[in-house]
């Protein structure tokens, strides 16, 4: 049996909107392998942010269950859900949601601030990850003197500090140029095979799903195509 990472079943979540019921996923059945890479596409609105925060537990399903390590999601507490969020998964999004007045450094450091970890443990580990993402020379620099690709290498580094299992990156070419995208997409290719850990992305671009071991299609919130 395939090692499930992430498991899907029947999952919906609906919206009321002046007094209309939308379902921006409807009946959703995935499971995404242990290690593996998908790229979900889909015009906007198709459901690719709320299936990524289902899974992130920044949300919670109305019908149907999310699994994540076998673990129901949907029977957390808001607590238990918060730790999980810190302790198993990485987040990128495609507004690199930086702190303007703090340092690359410092902002890669953030995700240590709940655990109580020592400065010095925290700006090492935090230095390791900027390296891998050849942020090392600009850890002084506020986001306001980094460009845009910049920007999203820090907020990688920030969503790998804590070596998670899971990342999840939303449209994080989005806001970059072709070229600048491409870079960003090799970073994420070497550092999943140097970490093997899952990830699941979202992208409007077809020049982003054609470089994806895996894609999964997603129309008006139901699934129309899934493959490795």
């Amino acid at each position: 049996m395939m090692d499930h990472h992430i498991e899907l079943r029947g999952v919906t979540r609906a919206f009321t909107k002046n007094g209309e019921v939308i379902r921006a996923l409807d009946g959703v059945d995935l499971a995404f392998a242990r290690g593996s890479w998908t790229v979900v596409v889909g015009v906007s609105g198709s459901g690719k942010s709320t299936l990524l925060s289902l899974v992130g537990g920044l949300d919670r399903a109305t019908e149907g269950e999310v699994l994540v390590e076998g673990r129901n999601l949907g029977a957390l507490t808001s607590d238990e859900l918060a730790d999980f969020r810190r302790e198993e998964i990485g987040f990128v999004f495609q507004s690199f949601s930086l702190i303007p007045t703090f340092t690359a450094l410092e902002n890669v450091c953030l995700p240590f601030v709940p655990h109580g970890v020592a400065r010095a443990e925290a700006e090492s580990k935090a230095w390791a990850v900027l390296e891998q993402v050849g942020m090392t020379g600009r850890a002084g620099h506020l986001p306001g003197e980094l460009s845009g690709g910049e920007q999203q290498r820090v907020a990688i580094a920030r969503a790998l500090v804590n070596d998670p299992a899971l990342l999840l990156a939303d449209e994080p070419t989005g806001e970059l140029d072709s070229r600048t995208g491409d870079k960003v997409m090799e970073i994420l290719r070497k550092l999943h095979q140097e970490r093997g850990m899952t990830i699941v992305m979202t992208s409007h671009d077809p020049r982003i799903a054609e470089q994806a071991p895996a894609v999964v299609r997603l129309d008006e919130g139901r699934v129309t195509h899934a493959a490795a």
